[in-house]
């Protein structure tokens, strides 16, 4: 049965989905008492994400992988929110950060997961990020994209890319997107860094997007789930620019090209 409760304009508008009621009540309450968030339902499958979506139009969503009617309902329901073009953002609950669940929960189209074994407090401030338009993942979890990502063809063999992007555009990004820096990307394709900043400008602005993290995100749903091979070996953290904020998750901001769990922007 879908709850639903009075909407106040001036908050975040969310609809927590656990795989019970019960837990989706508990969530609802703890992100009421922060005082940022206005619950407009808790519900707990699939259907009923649905109807909530369609009946109060929440900001975020935040939706475990196992819901009551199966265990892997979750990412069914936002894949199909994400090709009804709703505007609500989705937060997936996952059991753990394994590869498989991470790389699942952003193909289906989520901005953010959060793992049950995180502090419960954290998820409060992972809701506000992504409303705020910030992707919501640690180095580990984006580690899984890089690595999926650096596997796959060529951009340029990509659908919908090499349609919009040249093939100096293409090769830029394809750096980004093994995890290069701009002073690496430049040194590789024999260009000025200046050179590559203005190209990474292009690309932002032909795809519609802003952050070198939804680039590769972009990337990630170009692909069909076939493509997807075990990763191995390390990645590079994805690379910052000067023109994006990234604060950690809860602590003071580090050093760009470390960064051990982040959120990161995307306007």
């Amino acid at each position: 049965m879908v709850n639903i409760l009075p909407v106040n304009p001036t908050q975040a508008r969310v609809v927590v989905a656990d795989r019970t009621a019960m837990n989706s009540q508990m969530l609802a309450e703890a992100l009421v008492k922060d005082g940022r968030f206005e619950i407009c339902g808790t519900v707990c499958t699939s259907s009923s994400i649905l109807s909530a979506v369609s009946d109060t139009m929440p900001d975020v969503v935040v939706v475990s992988a196992q819901l009551e009617d199966g265990d892997s309902k979750g990412f069914e329901v936002t894949r199909e929110l994400h090709a009804l073009g709703r505007n609500a953002r989705v937060i997936m609950l996952l059991d753990s950060s394994e590869r498989s669940s991470v790389v699942d929960a952003f193909r289906a189209g989520a901005k953010g997961v959060f793992c049950r074994n995180q502090p419960l407090k954290l998820l409060t401030k992972c809701v506000h990020s992504v409303h705020s338009g910030q992707v919501w993942a640690n180095s580990q979890e984006l580690a899984f994209l890089l690595d999926l990502v650096s596997e796959m063809p060529s951009v340029a063999k990509r659908r919908g890319v090499s349609d919009l992007l040249s093939k100096r555009e293409q090769d830029v990004a394809q750096g980004v997107t093994k995890g290069l820096t701009n002073r690496e990307i430049a040194v590789d394709l024999g260009l000025t860094e200046h050179t590559v900043k203005n190209y990474m400008f292009r690309i932002f602005e032909k795809l519609g997007i802003s952050t070198r993290v939804e680039l590769v995100l972009h990337t990630l749903a170009l692909v069909s789930p076939q493509a997807d091979k075990a990763a191995g070996g390390s990645r590079k953290a994805l690379p910052l620019t000067q023109s994006h904020s990234f604060p950690k998750k809860d602590t003071a901001p580090s050093p760009p090209e470390e960064m051990p769990g982040k959120v990161f922007r995307v306007r």
